[in-house]
């Protein structure tokens, strides 16, 4: 009889699997680049599509990835779908891209916090959000974040005092009270 082990952990690789190509060795310098780039392909969509170009050093870009589908007016941003690619990719950077199906470029309370979130966990990781570059309107009008000094590229603040330090609980540990 073959008894089963309960501490059994099952390894697992990632790997990219690669679709289709674009095609571009040009830097991307400006959002106007980015939006050379992708903007006509996001502008054209009937529902908001986030998209994820991975960058070199050097600005060129390395691979785009589709993260999130969303409806005409929302698309879902988290950071572990975010820089799932980045992270594969050795990505040195990135540039968040979606469009707005409205055409109204303005980004929404949601786009801004996501934004941020996006930013912030960038910086933790060493991939900084270098923009977030919002396209509609037939690719005539886009709004930077970048453009308009919304993202800090330099700015992170990291607790000194491991006292301070506050950490979720998860699974079951989270029903244990940690002492």
């Amino acid at each position: 009889m073959t008894e089963k082990n309960p501490l059994k952990l099952d390894v697992v690789s990632v790997r990219i699997k690669k679709d289709t190509s674009l095609k571009s060795l040009t830097p991307i310098c400006s959002p106007e680049d980015a939006v050379k780039l992708m903007g006509k392909y996001l502008s054209e969509l009937d529902r908001e599509v986030l998209c994820i170009i991975n960058l070199k050093t050097d600005g060129t870009p390395i691979s785009c990835h589709f993260a999130s589908v969303g409806s005409v007016n929302e698309s879902m941003v988290h950071p572990r779908e975010i820089f799932k690619t980045s992270i594969l990719s050795n990505a040195a950077t990135i540039i968040m891209m979606h469009n707005h199906p409205s055409g109204d470029v303005i980004p929404s309370r949601h786009d801004t916090m996501a934004t941020d979130r996006i930013a912030r966990a960038g910086r933790l990781m060493g991939i900084p959000l270098t923009d977030h570059v919002i396209v509609g309107g037939g690719n005539e009008k886009f709004f930077s974040f970048r453009k308009m000094n919304l993202i800090d590229l330099d700015t992170i603040d990291l607790e000194s005092d491991y006292r301070a330090i506050k950490m979720d609980p998860v699974g079951k540990c989270a029903a244990r009270e940690v002492r």
